[in-house]
């Protein structure tokens, strides 16, 4: 019979193990002597022992899913339940229950993981079928279509959800995507529309612009380019491909006549640059008739440089008031001297004003009577009214005296 602190072998090759319920029979061995049988079994010990320590370390330092965990740990387990080694099967007993402990943590770890995995994923989703929603209402056509695609490319990326969720936000996220095309469709489907009528409507304009691109009915036809200017502008813009040939054609026209009337009223100005210089000479030699000494030969003479005057033509517009009010200022001269001999010579208009210069100079002695009266009566409030009638007849007397002496007397 042999023995070690672990297990023995009786003398019919009976090899025990000792446990703490007791010895459990190992086995049977025939082969050869007690130690050998001891030896055998003591060996299938130490191969569980490296078992349990390679699953221990891959449980710690790999991602070995609990699921295969839990089943190597049975398959262990039920060979030390099976008792056949010998050695401290209490002690493996043991390190099979926390590696099991071990084994569960880690899974309610990967649990909490995936639950928060899951978590943010839902958050991340949600936050894109908002987006997305909030895009479809824009307006601003590229940028969001980039923007949606993009998100597409995010939503790709994240985990998946439980079917019902997932399959929720996912299609929120599609008609939201949807809802978005289809206005953008309708948006340029409408602004083609709008680029057609434009087209049509600057067709229009190109036709009567080159139209009146050889009038020389220059202020009507430059008015009537500049209303289709407006209309042009207020007919927004065609297609591209048509957009450029048609305001080329247009502004082309234009030019046209905006060149051959520039020619022209280029020549125009020389002429009443001429004609400003032939009038200014006319207004010199006017003005040298003043001041006026022999009336009749002086009127003559006036004729004769406006008949002259009339027979030139325009001048130009800005320089138009200086030079004519220069001839004014003379024909006026003349006017006034022809009024003042016409007086001088006009016995019934002389007699009218010696007949009213009378008559106020009687008032005047008058009321210089009357106020001496007044003053030496003490009455000075009706003096001062007086002086103050006084005045008026006087200045009127003083007019009359003067156009008495235009008279000659």
């Amino acid at each position: 019979m042999s023995s070690d602190p672990w297990g023995r072998v009786d003398e019919t090759g009976t090899v025990y193990v000792r446990t703490a319920d007791g010895e459990q029979v190992v086995g049977s061995w025939q082969a050869g002597s007690p130690e050998e049988a001891l030896a055998y079994f003591e060996r299938k010990y130490e191969g569980l022992v490296v078992e349990i320590g390679l699953l221990e370390k891959r449980v710690k330092t790999t991602d070995l899913s609990a699921k295969d965990a839990q089943t190597a740990i049975d398959h262990i387990r039920e060979q030390v339940d099976a008792h056949h080694a010998v050695g401290d099967l209490a002690a493996l007993k043991t390190r099979l229950d926390k590696l099991v402990e071990t084994v569960d943590a880690r899974r309610e770890e990967r649990k909490q993981q995936r639950a928060k995995q899951s978590d943010e994923a839902r958050h991340a989703k949600e936050a894109l079928v908002a987006e997305a929603e909030e895009l479809a209402q824009s307006d601003q056509w590229r940028a969001a279509g980039e923007r949606l695609r993009s998100l597409v490319d995010t939503w790709k990326g994240l985990p998946r959800l439980d079917r019902k969720s997932d399959d929720e936000l996912w299609h929120r996220f599609s008609h939201a995507r949807s809802a978005f095309s289809k206005r953008r469709k309708a948006h340029f489907a409408s602004l083609d529309a709008q680029r057609e009528e434009a087209r049509k409507t600057k067709e229009r304009l190109v036709s009567e612009a080159e139209a009146l691109s050889g009038s020389t009915d220059w202020g009507p036809t430059a008015a009537r380019y500049r209303d289709l200017m407006t209309e042009w502008k207020a007919a927004g813009r065609a297609q591209r491909e048509h957009e450029d040939d048609l305001w080329n054609r247009f502004r082309g026209a234009q030019d046209v006549f905006f060149a051959a009337r520039s020619s022209v009223f280029a020549e125009r100005d020389a002429e009443q640059t001429e004609n400003l210089k032939l009038k200014e000479e006319l207004a010199e030699e006017a003005e040298k008739l003043l001041p006026i000494g022999d009336l009749k030969a002086t009127r003559a003479a006036f004729r004769t440089i406006n008949e002259r005057w009339e027979a030139i033509g325009h001048v130009p517009r800005d320089a138009r008031p200086k030079v004519e009010g220069r001839m004014h200022t003379v024909e006026r001269a003349l006017q006034e001297a022809e009024e003042t001999e016409w007086r001088r010579t006009n016995p019934e208009a002389r007699a009218r004003a010696a007949g009213l210069t009378g008559q106020l100079q009687a008032a005047v002695d008058k009321l210089k009577g009357q106020i001496e009266q007044a003053r030496a009566q003490g009455n000075n409030a009706k003096a001062d009214k007086l002086e103050r009638e006084l005045e008026g007849r006087q200045a009127l007397l003083d007019q009359a005296l003067k156009g008495l002496q235009e008279f000659g007397g």
